[in-house]
């Protein structure tokens, strides 16, 4: 299990072939507009996580990166894939879909709990321990220290663990099906999130149509 840190770009050749992939962000903040990207993280479950750090001067030129994010074959693995789509959609503007996000697959078959958090699932369904003391973490500083290299990589580490688990639980109950109406509804949610709907329930009777 190796960590591979880039600036700007994945290199030519990494991370190609047809698998699956775990993604996650790290931003500045959790406002999409104000709050720069600063870090993507990215696994195909072969045991390497690869992280790409932008500078706060980037242009978000990352066309390796941005590929292999769009590539329509390829699922991509998240855990709250709401707010990663749409950091990706915004800065570096593609769709990193097809989508599965094991929170949404969580709150769907662990309904004896109200703990959906990442430390949560893999303690529970893998058995293995995360640490999130860097979760609030500075992103955006000139050098990012190993305690935050560890922590953005753990948090693609276990994604593809995570959605074998919640697939068997899904089909268990028989609520695959919901879960992949969600996951497919995913990117518009997202885009939904960047044009200015992200505190507004569309869906809701109650809201007035100006609100």
């Amino acid at each position: 299990m190796t960590v591979h840190f880039h600036e700007e770009d994945l290199p030519d050749g990494v991370l190609e072939g047809t698998s699956d992939l775990a993604v996650d962000t790290e931003t500045m903040g959790l406002i999409t507009h104000r709050d720069r990207l600063c870090v993507v993280q990215i696994s195909d479950g072969s045991g390497d996580e690869h992280l790409v750090r932008f500078s706060p001067s980037s242009d978000y030129d990352a066309p390796n990166l941005s590929r292999i994010l769009a590539d329509p074959n390829r699922v991509k693995l998240y855990h709250f894939g709401r707010f990663d789509l749409a950091a990706i959609q915004f800065y570096l503007g593609v769709v990193a879909a097809p989508v599965f996000c094991t929170k949404i697959a969580s709150k769907l078959v662990r309904t004896y709990t109200d703990r959906h958090g990442l430390k949560n699932l893999t303690d529970e369904l893998l058995g293995e321990n995360i640490s999130k003391q860097q979760q609030s973490s500075d992103w955006g500083g000139p050098v990012l220290n190993e305690a935050q290299r560890d922590y953005a990589a753990s948090d693609v580490r276990f994604l593809h663990r995570l959605r074998d688990e919640l697939i068997v639980r899904l089909e268990r109950e028989g609520r695959m099906e919901i879960a992949q109406a969600c996951f497919d509804f995913l990117p518009t949610r997202a885009a939904l999130d960047i044009a200015g709907w992200d505190g507004r329930d569309i869906f809701s009777h109650n809201e007035g149509y100006y609100s």
